[in-house]
């Protein structure tokens, strides 16, 4: 393995921007490049010259501190006292240096940080002339950057190293990058990971990544419904998502995990529920049965909170109250997680659950989730607090009126403040069963890396299914356990691309 990037400093003058009053203010990219690089496991810090104001030095040390960064003053007259501090901070970080900047400095700083060998990167210096090139590279923009750490990273491996782009929005990205799921330099399996803007030119970035990591459901503006309002017709997503997917039916080569058509049953509760009625071919003699809570189906599907037949045609499907009422389409739209849990059917009448819905039988199960988390091959659990029994919602209800109890899933869900006792819920679960329910899964939806959610009835012990959801966040998982096995996931899934195109 050659040496990689392990250590990146950035000249203020690329970060930030001062105007004639002294106030100082990010310069475009640069926030989110300084949160990447905080969870990046590449030792990052701010420097600046001599003669900065006492006040731009109190901004610039506050922004290392929000960013977990280094600040250092590089003093060309005495650059190797600068270098050993930085290295003194450092320690001994096993790679190259790279110092970003916005020009090749005329005080010759850049020169004698290259003859350390450090790595210089210009930004927005396009037609200056390169000088000792393969010391130098020049970019457009601050968004470029992690990109460009790539590109030298996978140049001078020894190994074959895999780029996977990923797509998702920055608060789901910081919650994968503080767990170490995306370091800019090979991972232990031969990946790195740089995220894609739609604020770039998409076409050039995809053309340097070999995977392609999306959560397309937090790019879903809305879905539309055919006009039996049965199924989900068309996704519709945003302006950056639209060009990705057409990138990818240009470019059938593109390795991505997963296409966009795989993830369509997610989108669409209805859809999904149809799907879970397979699971009934999993019941083993003897043992437990894993199954799709009961729900109205496709052919009377509720589209009219008023309708007078409605308690019939809940009754004809097996459905009993109190039953809980989800939107149909299960993202994309606002109020996707408002539920409600209905104990009469004139509770249906003054609902504001989004149409068309989807009602499910509610499920006693002792207040217990089982969250299961599928990474390629592996699958993985956790218990967790859930809803109460519906005896402990009935009293709630008379309480208040006989109102219906509303909710976001997301938000208000009203779970049980009992503590989980994990070792004792577990005796309940036949693990087994429900590996073999993600294997079932895994295969119907082909999906490389998606969740589910497992309750156990009382009584039956039915092990009931009641939520799929794509790329989920799998939080519950040890770091140590569950990053590896996510590296793992889309490694395998490449290969098993490569081995057999389509």
């Amino acid at each position: 393995m050659g040496i990689s990037v392990r250590g990146i400093l950035l000249d203020e003058s690329v970060l930030f921007v001062e105007e004639s009053n002294g106030n100082t203010f990010f310069q475009s990219g640069a926030e989110p490049l300084l949160r990447r690089l905080q969870y990046s496991n590449i030792q990052t810090g701010i420097s600046h010259g001599l003669g900065v104001s006492a006040q731009k030095t109190t901004f610039l040390q506050s922004i290392a501190m929000l960013y977990s960064l280094d600040s250092f003053m590089l003093n060309t007259s005495s650059i190797d006292v600068s270098l050993s501090e930085i290295l003194l901070a450092w320690g001994d970080i096993g790679g190259r240096c790279l110092y970003v900047t916005s020009s090749l400095n005329e005080d010759g700083l850049c020169h004698k940080l290259m003859n350390q060998d450090w790595l210089i990167v210009i930004i927005g210096a396009q037609g200056v002339g390169v000088m000792e090139n393969s010391k130098v590279i020049f970019i457009n923009s601050l968004e470029e950057l992690p990109l460009a750490i790539c590109r030298f990273n996978k140049k001078v491996s020894d190994e074959n190293v895999l780029t996977v782009g990923y797509v998702m929005k920055p608060s789901r990205e910081e919650d994968f990058a503080k767990r170490g799921a995306f370091p800019l330099h090979p991972t232990q399996n031969c990946l790195m990971f740089v995220p894609l803007t739609f604020n770039l030119p998409l076409a050039s970035q995809l053309r340097e990544v070999d995977v392609v990591l999306h959560k397309a459901t937090d790019e879903v503006v809305s879905i539309g419904l055919s006009d039996s309002s049965e199924c989900a017709t068309k996704t519709f997503y945003t302006k950056g998502m639209q060009e990705l997917e057409r990138y990818f039916q240009d470019h059938h080569d593109c390795c991505v995990i997963d296409p966009l058509d795989n993830i369509s049953s997610v989108l669409d509760r209805l859809k999904m529920q149809q799907i879970l009625l397979g699971l009934e071919d999993l019941k083993a003699d003897g043992c437990c049965r894993i199954r799709a809570p009961h729900f109205l189906k496709t052919s009377v599907q509720v589209d009219d909170f008023n309708d007078p037949n409605l308690g019939k045609r809940l009754s004809e499907v097996g459905l009993f109250l109190p039953s809980i009422v989800k939107p149909q389409v299960a993202c994309g739209v606002a109020d996707a997680h408002d539920m409600a849990i209905v104990f009469r059917t004139e509770d249906f009448k003054s609902l504001q659950v989004p149409l068309p819905v989807v009602v499910q039988e509610y499920v006693d199960h002792s207040s217990l989730l089982y969250k299961f988390y599928v990474l390629g091959e592996k699958v993985f659990f956790a218990i967790k607090n859930s809803t109460p029994n519906a005896d402990v919602f009935l009293s709630s209800y008379e309480k208040d009126g006989h109102k219906p109890i509303i909710f976001n899933s997301l938000k208000s869900l009203p779970t049980s403040k009992v503590a989980v006792n994990s070792k004792f819920s577990e005796q309940f679960l036949d693990l087994e069963l429900v590996k073999d329910a993600a294997k079932w899964l895994r295969d119907i939806l082909n999906l490389t890396i998606f969740g589910f959610d497992v309750v156990i009835q009382e009584g039956s012990r039915d092990h009931v299914v009641v939520d799929v959801n794509y790329l989920p966040s799998f939080k519950e998982v040890p770091d140590e356990v569950a990053i590896p096995a996510f590296w793992d996931a889309i490694k395998n899934a490449h290969e098993l691309r490569r081995a057999n195109p389509t």
